[in-house]
């Protein structure tokens, strides 16, 4: 999408809140979110060359190595390269892994393909539902999969079969017919065509007790061919109110893909089921264990992607029995836009970082809202303008005109000032109020939640997580990084700091002395030298073969995106460190990304995901039988790309604690440690 339509989008937004009209609005529904990176992956084949693959995509041999230094040196056959998108040049982040929509990595079906090549994380399945074909054809037609994938492979893909879609009477309506694959669920289906679950199981009361593989859904759905794409208004005060809808029934079971070398015994084991239990769930097992089979298994076994069994599903448990209010305070600002041009509006959207970071957060906030809808939850939604800036905001407007005392949980303001101030004024209401975004945390306020941990508990998450390994922990530390240094020396004794030169350089020798065989050790590189960071990852790349070594970041570092360093010098030493976010494959999240992207034309921001994310979480709270307050305390929850783990604070206030730690992989992927 080019960015002038994207700010066109934002103009018919902006010129809508400018008309300040309560407005009354009817809707709740799901998507995904984050924004394009700037590289591709490819896995270099028999013959190929850096010319001849910059060619094929469009991009100089230059961008290549500016990318890939290694492969100044030569390429070999199964290497994974990154190669730029046609529109940059330059790597802007390696912390998330996404496909550019624009990047010719896989061919489109639709476009008569007959081959595919594999990429890394792929699955038989994954590739059978690109295509639409069954998993059993793609085996057939490629028998060397029987070993499993390998990246680079070339498979044939057979003919497959598309969805059949027929008009109603008067063309108001469309029916869809729609094959069960293996990982969907009611929700992800309802989501994708717009419906709610209840209404998905009127029209198929078959499904009631459990989606089936292969199952054949008739479904039916208003035609909006003929309305247009234009964004819901931003109005002072938007109220949402969903229909009392009954509790989602929830299915007892999951999905199970058998991988190579799987034997009906290994199944029982990491599924903790019986033998015959997985035989009277799947009959198809007479016939004998088939790689790339969907099994049926119970919830607990599902391996559709990996949570941590300590998450909940809020969805579960709901209870819609009493009407509640969600106020969000949203810094819209719309006063002072009040008379500007179209040329002038344009200009700020490229200059203004708050106003866009507003705009983003307040479209995934209302994809959140969607959603809740298609749950059934019983919530009125407020939106309000907190008008706020560095010097003021309207947070005491809004307070004394009795705006924020009927709500049962308020999202905002921005700034922490601010959300503090609110929180402060309805403490004797004991109204929840949560700061979304800011990572400070000053004033303890008893009412105050803070949804984004600070930057100590990320570090504290990391180290905790080192420690409880029994590891051999090293801080390669600059002296400038004296406030680190201090906190893990102060909290974490038994990290030992390498000495340095009196210029401040790093010894080979000193290194290598602590490092310790028969345990792995983890080496905290602490330091935004590019000398220092070339000099200790050569000496533990020179190590590798002899110790168990891991590389270790305490925080994100913007030196490691320099040409310099290269990503195979930090996939080989599968550098760990500490995220707020994680990469989400699930199919929810793709159906997601895929609704913002309708409605928004755009992939989501990461301020759109953490509006999503915020917002659900927030709501699924409030509709918990036990009350919003109660859930922060004992329910730790996973949405598309956050994960919330509150507890109270020593002083006052609660705070998020939920911090993802991941590395590196040698295949250019991101995952959990484990």
């Amino acid at each position: 999408m080019k960015n002038i339509d994207f700010n066109f989008t934002r103009h018919i937004v902006i010129g809508k809140l400018l008309m300040l009209m309560p407005i009354m609005l009817f809707f709740l529904g799901t998507l995904v979110s984050f924004s394009q990176d700037n590289f591709l992956k490819h896995t270099v084949k028999q013959g190929e060359t850096v010319t001849n693959i910059a060619k094929q995509y469009s991009v100089t041999p230059y961008d290549i190595y500016r990318l890939n230094p290694d492969s100044k040196t030569g390429i070999k056959l199964g290497d994974i390269i990154l190669v730029p998108t046609k529109s940059t040049t330059k790597m802007e982040s390696k912390s998330n892994y996404k496909k550019s929509e624009d990047a010719p990595v896989k061919k489109n079906v639709e476009n008569s393909a007959t081959t595919h090549e594999v990429l890394a994380k792929e699955t038989l399945f994954s590739i059978a539902r690109q295509y639409k074909v069954s998993v059993e054809d793609l085996i057939v037609a490629n028998p060397m999969v029987s070993d499993g994938l390998k990246i680079g492979q070339v498979l044939e893909i057979p003919t497959g079969t598309k969805v059949v879609i027929s008009k109603l009477n008067g063309g108001s309506k469309k029916k869809i017919t729609h094959e069960v694959v293996a990982k969907e669920t009611a929700y992800g289906i309802s989501q994708q065509y717009g419906i709610t679950i209840a209404e998905l199981e009127k029209q198929n009361p078959s499904i009631v007790e459990g989606l089936r593989i292969g199952q054949i859904l008739e479904i039916t759905v208003a035609n909006s061919s003929n309305k247009a794409n234009i964004p819901v208004a931003i109005p002072e005060v938007s109220t949402v109110i969903a229909s009392s809808i009954p509790a989602v029934k929830s299915t007892a079971y999951g999905s199970y893909e058998v991988k190579p070398k799987e034997t009906i015994y290994s199944l029982t084991q990491n599924l903790n089921i019986t033998e015959s239990e997985l035989n009277r769930l799947n009959p198809e097992l007479s016939e004998g264990l088939k790689i790339g089979m969907i099994l049926k298994v119970p919830a607990a076994g599902s391996m559709a992607y990996n949570q941590i069994s300590t998450f909940k599903d809020l969805t579960k448990t709901l209870n819609t029995t009493k009407r509640k209010e969600l106020v969000l305070l949203l810094p819209f600002n719309a006063s002072k836009i009040q008379g500007d041009s179209i040329t002038s509006i344009d200009a700020r959207l490229k200059t203004d970082p708050f106003l866009n970071m507003t705009l983003d957060f307040y479209a995934g906030a209302l994809m959140a809202i969607d959603s809740a809808k298609t749950l059934g939850l019983n919530i009125d939604v407020k939106i309000y303008d907190s008008q706020e800036s560095k010097q003021s905001s309207a947070v005491d407007a809004l307070y004394k005109s009795n705006k924020l005392s009927n709500a049962d949980v308020i999202i905002g303001p921005f700034y922490q000032q601010y959300a503090e101030k609110t929180a402060s004024l309805l403490t004797k209401d004991s109204i929840p109020v949560i700061s979304p975004l800011s990572k400070e945390s000053v004033k303890p306020v008893a009412n105050l939640y803070q949804a984004t941990p600070p930057a100590i508990f990320t570090k504290k998450k990391l180290m905790d997580f080192m420690s409880a390994k029994s590891a051999n922990i090293i801080m390669v530390s600059s002296p400038k990084k004296a406030a680190n240094r201090d906190f893990v020396t102060k909290n974490y004794p038994n990290v030992r700091l390498v000495d340095l030169s009196e210029n401040g350089s790093l010894s080979s020798e000193n290194l290598k002395a602590m490092l310790v065989k028969g345990k792995m050790n983890y080496v905290i590189l602490d330091s935004e030298k590019t000398g220092m960071i070339l000099s200790t990852t050569s000496i533990l790349q020179s190590e590798m073969s002899s110790y168990d070594l891991q590389l270790v970041l305490l925080e994100l570092n913007e030196t490691l995106d320099f040409e310099e360093i290269s990503m195979k010098r930090l996939t080989n030493l599968k550098m760990m460190y500490p995220s707020l976010i994680r990469e989400n494959l699930s199919n929810e999240a793709t159906i997601f990304e895929n609704s913002f992207k309708k409605v928004n034309n755009i992939l989501p921001s990461q301020y759109a995901i953490r509006g999503f994310d915020i917002t659900f979480d927030t709501m699924l709270r409030m509709s918990q039988q036990k009350g919003f307050k109660q859930s922060t305390l004992e329910d730790k929850t996973q949405q598309v790309e956050s994960k919330f783990e509150y507890a109270a604070k020593k002083s006052e206030g609660y705070i998020n604690q939920g911090v993802y730690v991941l590395q590196y992989n040698d295949d250019l992927t991101i995952k959990e440690a484990n």
